[in-house]
């Protein structure tokens, strides 16, 4: 069958971007082309082209893998997004990515592309991990491969996000063209605060004059981002196959709700988001709080728990009443952790929560959300647990999350049949489980010690280490269906 390449011949059940793509010159350079960001910031803009225009297309990067380049870049960078809720599922193309650059392969074009004036903003999914965030500091981990790689070379030579940022950043001021607006969108507490600080350490290996004119030019605005966006499976080729007419190699499923909340400062303009129901706010931390706190915190909480009971998507969790009534405590603790959050009823927030999480159309599996749990935890679990810890409220929906990561953590199922953690930091765990997987104290104490993992506060309070302990116990000597059930009591 003909592979999706142009908008002719589309059947006319499909959506299609309400302007000509070819039309709008590149205006975004976005770091980590994901399936997240084809159904969220790339939807927004495909939105934002429609209603004003301007050149603001995206030029998509992939820093590790050249997939998604091969499956866009023979498509003109035109995919479908299906949209699955009650009733038929929608089709739509989106028309707002211009191109993916394969990094490693397509150095020079990507950084050219980085120091175009006509770039005015340089938007990033590189998941937690990416980042080179130090969790015990909150700076630079100079000590991550892609960071300690990059101080190591010349600074025009570097290949990690944030060197490649500060890299166009510096060949910017050096040749009068101004600044990009750096846009993170990942799920990390103050992502603005947080990439700047980065930026800026890394940026005080070249020289001060560097660090200074970031600090006056360039805003890092911080954001919140919501879409539930499982992988693509064969059902969604076949389903999108059917509905074009044409192969795409490149559909991207995702559920029907969607959120952006932005902190609105930006140097060199930006598209007309709100067409597609972006928020713009000054402060966007009460969102970023509550999102992270309630929807990431249930969502790892039921990941690990669910995974290792046997539920496969997250809708058979809700179908599961014991850890669907966990889910929902979860989130109501997490609510009490938070302050006032303009505009929202954080009640009616976790029911919407609640039905998305159910909605049987969605296949968005726990191993999927499993991944990368040590970079995860310390925002979505760790922090809410020492608001309640101060304010004397319940930890035990936290220390049942945090047991349910470290009996994850062990790499095995009840049956014995083992399984790739998928975490960056999977060998130091695995040396931890080796010695004491058998030993649900010595387990926990062991992981727990894991260097900027688990805060002090909580490491240090006897009562939080008992709660974990007693509930890492349960899953270990009975499994974890039967710890489901004892927690739900």
């Amino acid at each position: 069958m003909t592979r999706l390449s142009s908008l002719d011949g589309l059947n006319q059940t499909v959506g299609r971007p309400g302007y000509d793509p070819a039309a709008h010159g590149v205006g975004i350079v976005h770091l980590g082309l994901g399936a997240f960001h084809r159904a969220h910031q790339a939807v927004y803009t495909d939105d934002a082209l429609a209603k004003g225009g301007g050149d603001w297309r995206i030029m998509g990067v992939s820093l590790r893998s050249r997939i998604v380049a091969d499956q866009l870049n023979p498509q003109n960078g035109l995919y479908t997004l299906v949209i699955r809720g009650e009733g038929d599922p929608e089709f739509r193309i989106i028309g707002s990515i211009a191109g993916v650059l394969f990094a490693p392969d397509e150095d020079e074009e990507l950084r050219a592309v980085l120091k175009a004036p006509e770039t005015k903003i340089v938007s990033l999914t590189i998941t937690e991990k990416g980042y080179g965030l130090d969790r015990e500091t909150g700076g630079l981990d100079r000590s991550h491969p892609a960071i300690k790689a990059d101080i190591g070379r010349d600074l025009n030579e570097a290949t990690s996000a944030i060197g490649l940022i500060v890299g166009a950043l510096d060949s910017r001021r050096k040749s009068g063209v101004a600044p990009f607006t750096v846009l993170a969108c990942d799920n990390l507490s103050h992502n603005g605060k947080v990439t700047k600080r980065l930026v800026l350490e890394f940026a005080s290996r070249v020289d001060t004059d560097l660090v200074a004119w970031i600090e006056h030019n360039v805003p890092f605005p911080s954001t919140m981002v919501d879409r539930i966006t499982p992988a693509s499976t064969e059902k969604t080729f076949a389903d999108v196959k059917a509905a074009l007419g044409f192969e795409d190699k490149g559909a991207t499923e995702t559920e029907p709700f969607t959120q952006w909340i932005v902190e609105d400062d930006f140097c060199a303009g930006r598209p007309d988001w709100e067409a597609g129901g972006a928020l713009f706010v000054k402060d966007v931390t009460a969102y970023e709080q509550m999102k992270l706190g309630m929807l990431n915190g249930s969502h790892s909480m039921l990941a690990y728990s669910g995974f290792l009971a046997g539920h496969k998507y997250v809708r058979d969790v809700m179908g599961d009443g014991a850890l669907a009534k966990l889910v929902r405590r979860h989130m109501d603790t997490a609510a009490k952790t938070l302050p006032a959050v303009p505009g929202i009823d954080l009640q009616a927030y976790a029911d919407e929560l609640i039905d998305r999480f159910a909605n049987p159309t969605i296949a968005h599996e726990t191993y999927q959300i499993a991944m990368d749990g040590t970079e995860k935890l310390p925002q979505r679990i760790f922090e809410p647990a020492m608001v309640a810890q101060v304010r004397g409220d319940d930890l035990a929906p936290f220390a049942f999350a945090t047991a349910a990561w470290m009996a994850y953590a062990r790499g095995r199922k009840s049956d014995g049949s083992a399984y790739a953690l998928r975490d960056p930091r999977e060998q130091e765990i695995a040396d931890i489980v080796n010695l004491y997987g058998d030993n649900p104290r010595a387990l926990a104490d062991g992981l727990m010690a894991l260097p900027g993992f688990v805060p002090q506060q909580l490491r240090e309070d006897a009562g939080w280490q008992s709660l974990v302990i007693e509930r890492l116990a349960t899953i270990m000597s009975e499994g974890m269906t039967a710890a489901i059930s004892a927690e739900a009591q």
